[in-house]
């Protein structure tokens, strides 16, 4: 996908994904890797704060709008009547890295892991129907077939896992 390596963390709402994902980044930047992550947001989220600076140009018309300091900086893009972009356009914008973590994006065709958690259990299960689901992570017993399930918390092995799926060899 646009010259990165990604991996997927999928699941329902409130299944384990933002906390996977953390663990996983934590997990990855420990070995030495250089990780991005692409997150799949509500439709109306905003990362700025009503009265800024940065907001008032928003509200005024800007399309982008880059805040920059010292530290880090972050640009923002107003789609006004465009269509969402695609994960491949997302991916285009980032820095080169070892591997983009992508959650949300349930149905995109990339190799992903679906989390799993007991309280979560309200809605079907992503596999076996999605065939991009090349593992499970979750905190009780799951019937997965031939895919391998790991348990939700278990950052190394699952970090191992991607990396072996995606064919990244150790730093």
């Amino acid at each position: 996908m646009n010259g990165h390596r990604v991996f997927g963390i999928s699941g329902w709402k409130n299944s384990g994904k933002t906390g996977l994902t953390e663990r996983l980044v934590a997990e990855l930047t420990a070995r030495g890797y250089r990780v991005s992550t692409v997150k799949h947001a509500h439709h109306d989220f905003d990362i700025d704060k009503p009265g800024a600076d940065s907001f008032r140009h928003r509200q005024a018309g800007a399309t982008e709008v880059a805040i920059v300091s010292g530290k880090r900086f972050a640009i923002m893009h107003e789609l006004r009547d465009e269509t969402e972009p695609t994960l491949d356009e997302i991916l285009a914008r980032l820095a080169p890295c070892d591997l983009v973590l992508v959650e949300g994006y349930k149905r995109e065709p990339i190799p992903k892991i679906e989390a799993r958690r007991r309280e979560a259990r309200s809605r079907e299960p992503l596999y076996p129907n999605d065939p991009h689901v090349v593992a499970i992570a979750a905190d009780h017993a799951v019937e997965a077939g031939h895919l391998p399930v790991f348990d939700l918390n278990d950052a190394p092995e699952i970090t191992t896992f991607i990396l072996d799926t995606l064919g990244i060899k150790p730093t």
